[in-house]
């Protein structure tokens, strides 16, 4: 409409133009309309025959464009029909991939299918089926949100069986699914480890009740009757110090095992009162001690008791072991670990246990000292058995070594390196990491040449360096091995069969080819942990005789 403020003769020409051809346009297309109006009209009006079909034919047209310009559920069925076909698509593929895969047996592809199959069943509903048809009347809308209501649900279902089904697919989810589960698997495995370790360590360590018993029965003996067992005051007998005779020495506080060893000795020796044993224990088990070795006469084998605390020498001032054991950091090492921190290191954990650096356990490096009118001695640990006669070793020619033992070395196993921190210069530059180890247990002792060769000062050298444990860890072998470094001669391996105490797979053979078996290991034989098949070669040697071990239920 023209601003009739404005002039006629302001308005442009070129807007004149458009309003124009605009009208025209309009124009046209009203014509066009009413024209195939009338064109169709005419046309069912011929079909049909009837005098109403111009008038049908327009009321026909009319409604369905109506239709379209106003009925709203139309798009929403469009979008619902559109859901329900893209989920049953997604279950067909996710259905033929599973096919594929040949997942959980074909569960997966049983269910996609069936989800389909719902999908399908349900557009065929005949409510729903009317709802697209193409006769443009206006859907239901309470048919429409029925429809609706059933097809989320579907979906719902989908989603959820895609969901869970999703890591069958995904192999990068799997992979990282399987990684974490080794990770936890490794975690726990570890723990169990570390807890078996420490739980090993406990019952190998403990004192069974019965060994226990004997000790408080045996002592209690001792205070009972003092004069029978007490040696003060009494001249030392000439075969203690007999050069002579075979001297064995034997360091330990475990009652039975002691016994079991001097009775297994004595019994498979050709002539047993020849042979010398002096038995060095604490003050703590020496009356048990004195008891034990007094109530038989072990074929007539000279046996020497003696306590630590005799050896006057033996104090701090002198050995490394006692001085360091007054240290601080030490003693913080030992005594102040908490629970938790026990099981940290389950390599290492044995370590911590105080015998390791006990004086008993120490004794083996001051022979010299402690018996010096010998020349030859043997040493046994407690945790062995004799099954034949050793007179075989004095006639050994030692070669001016010092120490008899038998190699413990295969392969890579028990070489130098296992025991002592090569990344230390002295270790490194001292020692070869390849040099083969021996084992203690069985070590036959030429005190002569140790004198000679001095090697308690040497002991005391490196016991004196390795104050922080920074040369080797704890125990007495690695001492051992740098003492008797180039002073060992290695023995035939007949002489001392090892690993009763943690190897099942020894044969019987070996076994009962050995002079003496060794129950080193957590497994010893007088623990209710101790292999069943090798704890009679030690049980048969016990005397279950004597009223004081019937007492305690020493069980077979």
């Amino acid at each position: 409409m023209v601003n009739p403020r404005i002039p006629l003769s302001r308005i442009p020409t070129f807007t004149l133009f458009t309003s124009a051809i605009t009208l025209a346009l309009c124009t046209f297309f009203l014509l066009s309309f009413l024209f195939t109006t009338h064109s169709y009209s005419s046309h069912q009006h011929h079909l049909t025959g009837s005098e109403g079909g111009i008038s049908h034919g327009f009321e026909s047209i009319r409604r369905s464009i109506l239709a379209l310009k106003t009925d709203p559920l139309k798009p929403r069925l469009d979008q619902i029909r559109k859901q329900a076909d893209d989920h049953r698509s997604l279950a067909l593929v996710y259905a033929s991939y599973a096919r594929k895969l040949k997942l959980e047996s074909s569960k997966l592809v049983r269910i996609f299918a069936e989800l389909s199959v719902n999908f399908s069943d349900l557009m065929k509903k005949p409510q729903y089926r009317t709802l697209f048809s193409s006769d443009g009347s206006p859907a239901d809308e309470s048919v429409v949100r029925q429809l609706e209501k059933e097809v989320k649900e579907r979906i719902k279902t989908t989603r959820q069986v895609i969901g869970d089904a999703k890591e069958s697919f995904d192999n990068q989810l799997k992979i990282q699914k399987l990684k974490d589960t080794i990770f936890s698997v490794n975690e726990q495995l570890t723990k169990a480890k570390k807890q078996g370790a420490f739980s090993s360590l406990i019952a190998a360590k403990s004192i069974p009740k019965s060994l226990h018993c004997l000790s408080m029965r045996l002592m209690e003996e001792r205070i009972a009757h003092p004069e029978k067992y007490t040696t003060e005051g009494k001249p030392t007998p000439p075969e203690v110090e007999d050069p002579n005779l075979y001297h064995y020495a034997l360091f330990s506080d475990n009652v039975v095992a002691a016994s079991v060893v001097v009775n297994s000795a004595t019994k498979n020796a050709k002539e047993p009162w020849k042979h010398v044993f002096h038995v060095v224990t604490d003050k703590m088990n020496l009356g048990a001690m004195q008891v034990m070795f007094k109530l038989k006469d072990y074929n007539g084998a000279h046996i020497e008791v003696k306590a630590v605390e005799d050896y006057k020498f033996l104090n701090s001032s002198y050995v490394p072991v006692l001085k360091q054991l007054e240290s601080a950091n030490l003693q913080r090492f030992y005594f102040e670990n908490k629970l938790e921190n026990a099981t940290k290191d389950t390599n290492n954990m044995k370590f911590r246990n105080p015998k390791y650096l006990s004086i008993l356990n120490h004794l083996r490096f001051y022979l010299p000292e402690m018996y010096p009118k010998l020349h030859k001695i043997l040493f046994l640990d407690d945790d062995i058995v004799v099954q034949k006669d050793l007179t075989g070793l004095w006639k050994i020619d030692m070669d001016g070594k010092v120490n008899g033992a038998v190699e413990t070395c295969f392969g890579s196993f028990h070489r130098y390196a296992q025991y002592m921190n090569f990344s230390h210069p002295l270790i490194k530059a001292k020692f070869s990491p390849k040099a083969c180890a021996w084992a203690y247990g069985m070590n036959f002792f030429d005190l002569d040449a140790w004198r000679r060769e001095k090697c308690t000062e040497e002991y005391h050298y490196w016991q004196n360096l390795n104050e922080n444990r920074t040369l080797w860890k704890l125990g007495t072998l690695p001492p051992g091995l740098i003492t008797y470094y180039s002073t060992t001669k290695p023995l035939d391996k007949s002489w001392h069969v090892l690993g009763l105490g943690y190897n099942p797979s020894i044969s019987m053979d070996e076994i009962n080819n050995a002079a003496v078996v060794h129950f080193n290991g957590n497994m010893k034989p007088w623990l209710d942990i101790a292999m069943a098949q090798f704890k009679p070669l030690w049980t048969k040697y016990v005397d279950y005789e004597l009223d004081f071990v019937q007492a305690c239920n020493f069980g077979i």
